[in-house]
């Protein structure tokens, strides 16, 4: 979907659109598409990649934004789609960070023993709760599914080195889709379809942003929110043109991996999806990084 299609939906010009957001392509689901059919995809891809089976995976761990329905659970219609049947499967939900929390969950279930691989899903369809009022948000997201199979470490010192996660509550009105749970009575969806959409407050957003991040850089690792002398690669969460401009003036843009003109903001999946398009080489250190709704953030320093 070029942003031209975008921008003409949302009563503004391809260029305007463009300067303001840094897309200029995305992929939108088809209307008549199940987003848990790219989700399965992806999952099988990961299996495949990692020489397995989907018999060989000991735990699904569903780390999407976009949820596919309220029950049941995520993570259990993804296994069913894998046809596995005695697995432990459940949801991680933590908006555009879910998978930073699902590697980390990973990696807790691999190091106690408790699992050998585990799979990450992210499967995203944003685009069905855009609200073109709002040009901020309808023209930046995009639909995509990632997912990767997490084992035990091949070699000495591979796996997570630091992680932090933090929750700034002042921001939980500035991205918001209201509706789908039980604080609108599925009586009131007709009247009141606008909960539905996405509703999100940019000028916020990255006023949050700017205040948060550095000081919760500084507790993954003192001095990161100035320099990352060790991080050979950085995969931030894909926020918008605004946000990665920000993190390449704290770290400059040749280890930035950018993927956002191509694919738009993916919410739960930008993460994982420019993770595979970076092609990672062993023994690389890399930092993923982001924020999430204006609540979350998020890091994990990987060593490869």
């Amino acid at each position: 979907m070029p942003t031209s299609d975008v921008a003409a939906m949302c009563g503004i010009s391809t260029r305007e659109a463009i300067k303001r957001t840094g897309v200029i392509t995305r992929h939108w689901i088809h209307e008549d598409d199940d987003p848990l059919t790219y989700g399965l995809l992806a999952a099988r891809r990961a299996i495949e990649a990692a020489q397995l089976e989907p018999k060989d995976i000991d735990v699904v761990l569903n780390t999407s934004g976009t949820q596919l329905q309220a029950i049941p659970d995520g993570g259990a219609i993804i296994a069913a789609g894998l046809k596995l049947k005695e697995v432990s499967s459940y949801s991680l939900h933590a908006t555009c960070l879910s998978f930073l929390f699902g590697l980390q969950e990973a990696a807790f279930l691999i190091s106690t023993g408790r699992a050998k691989n585990v799979l990450i899903v992210s499967t995203e369809g944003g685009s069905r709760g855009l609200d073109f009022r709002q040009p901020e948000s309808a023209l930046l997201m995009g639909d995509a599914a990632a997912a990767a199979v997490i084992g035990p470490a091949v070699d000495d010192g591979q796996g997570i080195v630091a992680s932090s996660f933090k929750t700034q509550t002042s921001g939980v009105k500035d991205a918001e889709i209201r509706g789908g749970g039980t604080r609108i009575r599925s009586e009131q969806t007709s009247e009141r379809l606008q909960d539905f959409k996405f509703d999100m407050r940019g000028l916020r957003l990255l006023a949050g942003a700017l205040r948060n991040f550095p000081p919760f850089l500084e507790s993954i690792q003192p001095g990161l929110s100035k320099d990352a002398p060790d991080i050979d690669r950085i995969i931030p969460h894909q926020t918008s043109k605004a946000g990665l401009d920000g993190m390449a003036r704290l770290w400059g843009r040749e280890r930035l991996e950018v993927t956002l003109p191509e694919v738009g903001n993916t919410i739960g999946a930008a993460i994982p999806l420019t993770l595979h398009r970076a092609k990672i080489k062993p023994g690389e250190r890399v930092l993923l990084v982001g924020t999430g709704a204006g609540t979350h953030y998020g890091a994990i320093i990987l060593q490869c």
